[in-house]
């Protein structure tokens, strides 16, 4: 069962979700408040089981509409994903993965943890 962490940085509140593992497999903005924070997870929550994944990363890929994942290759080669509610703001984004089906595979993470995941604070 995968977790929301929330935690406060020097500039602000963020979350990570994690994987029941314990793995990060999403992270959010920098938040102003915990309240605002608290809204992202509850839009990973509610966007991420509908969202269909656009892979800009295949020549003439088709745009899908938000929600949607979009998974892109970074200036290091490697393959990374972000989450883009409804209004098109970004609300998750991944590490990066060397392999697009690592990539994918932690699309599938978010979609399956996000709706059921505790809210934990760090």
């Amino acid at each position: 069962m995968g977790k929301f962490v929330v935690r406060k940085t020097n500039t602000g509140v963020k979350f990570d979700l994690k994987a029941g593992n314990g793995e990060v497999i999403a992270t959010s903005e920098v938040y102003t408040t915990e309240d605002a924070c608290r809204n992202g997870v509850e839009s990973v929550r509610k966007n991420a089981p509908a969202a269909a994944v656009e892979d800009q990363t295949v020549e003439g890929f088709a745009a899908e509409k938000h929600p949607k994942f979009e998974v892109y290759e970074d200036k290091a080669g490697e393959y990374r994903f972000r989450l883009k509610a409804t209004n098109g703001q970004i609300i998750a984004v991944s590490e990066g993965y060397k392999a697009k089906a690592s990539c994918l595979n932690g699309i599938e993470s978010v979609k399956k943890n996000a709706p059921e995941a505790e809210v934990v604070e760090e």
